[in-house]
């Protein structure tokens, strides 16, 4: 494609040079770049590509996108200057690829917990309903039945852009994906047109990155502010943040709950480890999930469904059927009569619903153990609150390690024992390894028990010193099962 061609997508502030040539990739790291790239500098968190656009030349760029042409380099005649090049990677990555989001009903699914269920969800009942779907998420990507590492909640904008040209190749219709308060805030979902957006709730996270949970908040409310006004706007009212993603979206406004009116009522009858039998505007239906914050994912996904024109009672038939995803509330049984549940889990509040959700259903039939760590590297305040969840809804807590990344695993331990007090402690115990950790877990279990293994889920590794080392929570508990 030729450059002047491109460029038409973009709001020029200056254009250095009349050279138009063909542009045969797009690329943001100058590393990748070849003969005939077009080089978009983006100031990132970490590094900022304005300082590699010399590198970018003498790898063979032929035109260079950024906001400000360095000094040492304003006698090169292949300059487009822009306001903010993160948006304009989207939107030039977009045109390359033919603008793919149009051609797709692309719905975003953001808020803390509950993005990966809500999208998969929606991805396994589209197809189900007998289309041709594709799946952008935490755990895995999908181009219809094909799958594809997944890297990052959002892809960067050329990853992005990519997988969704190829559901468009693919004769896909619908795409679900999750959308991360990072990817918004970094533009990587610029130049995407969504036909919905929906929202699950907004707890303590990220803060690492954004600082404030006013930032949080403002980055996913920000995706509902963009949304056209032919789209639609799905959000959890009984969240205290669920209202104000709709303050200002021109979007058709939809609401869902379990305590208040809304367009989508949901109500609990009878809960189990093997299910839950609940009421969706007056009609029952047997799910095969389990806990308040897994009804709340499926009232989502039944509304998303009716906005996007299926039938109730196809949707209901369809919900009944449906698995839960791997790693979320994943149940594993044991032969001596106790029950693991491998979750995801890794914020508070995500613990706090996972444990009530437990007690709930076991209520005093069997004790619960938890196995749950943090993250290194991350937001060091969410530390003690999560130890603080898993005592207030546990019998007895074992602290390990999570991923500790670049962090020693033993610090981490001592930031969420802080947390706790004297008397919290005597329930605790603290084992960095984790291995160790979910093995004394089966030791101390006996008949009508419940371990909850928390925080990695689907993850298979763990990283430590910047390794990825393998390991699977269902993966280690099957193995000590099958050799009770």
């Amino acid at each position: 494609m030729k450059l002047n061609k491109l460029a038409e997508t973009l709001g020029l502030l200056e254009s250095v040079g009349q050279y138009n040539p063909e542009i045969l990739n797009i690329q943001s790291d100058s590393r990748k770049i070849e003969p005939g790239s077009l080089f978009v500098a983006v100031r990132g968190t970490a590094m900022d590509g304005h300082a590699y656009i010399g590198d970018a030349i003498d790898n063979g760029a032929v035109a260079i996108v950024c906001e400000e042409i360095p000094e040492s380099l304003k006698d090169k005649d292949i300059f487009l200057v822009v306001k903010d090049s993160a948006e304009a990677l989207g939107e030039l990555v977009g045109a390359w690829y033919d603008y793919p989001s149009d051609k797709l009903v692309l719905i975003g699914v953001t808020g803390t917990n509950g993005k990966t269920t809500i999208a998969t969800l929606l991805y396994e009942m589209f197809r189900k309903l007998g289309h041709k779907v594709g799946l952008i998420s935490t755990v895995c990507n999908y181009i219809d039945t094909e799958a594809y590492p997944a890297t990052h909640t959002t892809p960067d904008p050329i990853a992005l852009q990519g997988l969704l040209a190829g559901m468009v190749n693919a004769g896909c219709e619908y795409a679900f994906m999750e959308v991360s308060s990072h990817a918004i805030d970094q533009k990587r979902i610029s130049g995407l047109s969504f036909d919905g957006g929906i929202f699950t709730n907004l707890t303590r996270d990220h803060l690492d990155y954004h600082k404030t949970v006013d930032n949080y908040l403002n980055a996913k409310k920000t995706f509902f502010d963009h949304l056209p006004a032919a789209a639609f706007a799905l959000t959890n009212t009984d969240d205290k943040n669920g209202l104000v993603m709709l303050q200002n979206t021109k979007a058709k406004k939809l609401t869902y709950s379990l305590r208040t009116q809304a367009d989508f009522k949901g109500r609990i009858l009878e809960s189990h480890f093997e299910g839950t039998e609940l009421t969706i505007n007056g009609r029952d239906v047997i799910v095969r999930f389990v806990g308040r914050f897994n009804v709340y994912n499926l009232l989502a996904v039944y509304g998303a469904a009716v906005a996007l024109g299926k039938d109730s009672e196809e949707i209901l038939i369809t919900l009944s059927d449906l698995h839960p995803v791997s790693g979320r509330f994943e149940t594993i049984p044991s032969a001596l009569g106790y029950t693991a549940i491998v979750d995801y889990a890794h914020t508070p509040d995500a613990l706090a619903n996972v444990l009530s959700s437990i007690r709930e259903v076991l209520g005093n039939k069997g004790d619960i153990i938890t196995v749950v760590g943090a993250g290194g590297n991350r937001d060091k305040g969410k530390r003690p609150i999560m130890a603080q969840e898993a005592v207030r809804l546990s019998d007895m807590v074992i602290l390990t390690s999570d991923n500790p990344r670049f962090e020693e695993p033993d610090d981490i331990l001592n930031d969420m024992v802080a947390g706790l007090t004297s008397v919290e402690k005597e329930q605790v115990i603290c084992i960095a390894d984790r291995d160790r950790a979910i093995k004394t877990a089966v030791m101390l279990a006996k008949k009508g028990d419940i371990i909850l293994v928390a925080g990695k889920g689907h993850e298979d590794y763990q990283e430590i010193k910047g390794v990825k080392r393998h390991f699977d929570d269902r993966e280690k508990l099957k193995t000590i099962f099958a050799n009770q």
